[in-house]
């Protein structure tokens, strides 16, 4: 049996509240928070039958490492992923044999490139969410991991999205290709701009880390290069930022999504 890991923060716990209350062993909340967050937090815990304790700032603080606990915190079992991005693929191409052309779910892959920082990779994880993202591919020798960090920041999608690091990036984008799926990376020197790419069809959407970008490899790699306009002084954005202008992009050509 895998090693209980602990989550934080109302978000990340909320999620696994929400989604798979069974696995989860315990939850700390502090008492000395008693507004009315933490009172509806602690009413959907009762609800759940899970176990409650009460911890302090200061012990919340020890267990996760982080004073951005919010008051709350859980103990938690390991929920069973997916194992592969092979497995991941192979599902979605049977989920879609038996439904006509225009039912089938094109895939939708963010690749990121050397996003060492945990707060960037959590927050790329939340947009990934959003946009209904199948998977986040990152090379295992320049990227963060999943820590508490990132799942705090994610805000419950380090539980939703599969997360895969690869040891060669490139030859796993070469193997998207070979599953027709379109790979279309992020460049400031693109003489095309992402809002000229058709993202209708399946795709994967590779971006680099802020200020270095893409390595040379990858972008050779891609099918395509597109850049985000960029109409002020800036030069580039964030890359949780720039993920999700080119999902929602793809969320958008799609016609995918429901009004808030």
């Amino acid at each position: 049996m895998s090693t209980p890991k602990t989550l934080f923060g109302f978000h990340a716990v909320g999620v696994r509240l929400k989604t798979a209350p069974k696995s989860i062993i315990e939850i700390y909340a502090d008492p000395a928070r008693r507004d009315a967050r933490m009172r509806q937090f602690v009413e959907r815990v009762q609800e759940a039958g899970v176990r409650l304790l009460e911890a302090d700032g200061a012990r919340l603080a020890r267990m996760t490492g982080s004073h951005g606990h919010q008051g709350v915190a859980a103990r938690v079992n390991e929920i069973a992923q997916v194992h592969s991005l092979d497995e991941l693929l192979e599902t979605l191409e049977a989920s879609n044999a038996a439904l006509p052309p225009e039912k089938r779910t094109q895939a939708l892959i963010l690749v990121l490139d050397g996003v060492t920082d945990p707060h960037n990779l959590g927050a790329c994880l939340r947009v990934a969410d959003g946009a209904g993202v199948h998977a986040v591919i990152a090379p295992k020798d320049h990227a963060a991991g999943i820590n508490a960090t990132v799942a705090k920041v994610a805000s419950g999608a380090a539980e939703t999205v599969p997360y895969f690091m690869v040891t060669n990036l490139a030859r796993t984008l070469n193997e998207l290709k070979e599953r027709n799926i379109w790979v279309i990376g992020t460049s400031d020197q693109a003489t095309s701009t992402l809002y000229q790419a058709d993202l209708k069809v399946p795709v994967a959407l590779v971006l680099g880390a802020e200020g270095d970008g893409m390595r040379a490899l990858t972008a050779k790699t891609c099918d395509q290069l597109v850049s985000i306009p960029m109409c002020g002084a800036v030069e580039s954005l964030n890359v949780s930022v720039a993920s999700g202008v080119c999902l929602y992009e793809a969320v958008r050509q799609r016609g995918l999504g429901k009004a808030a």
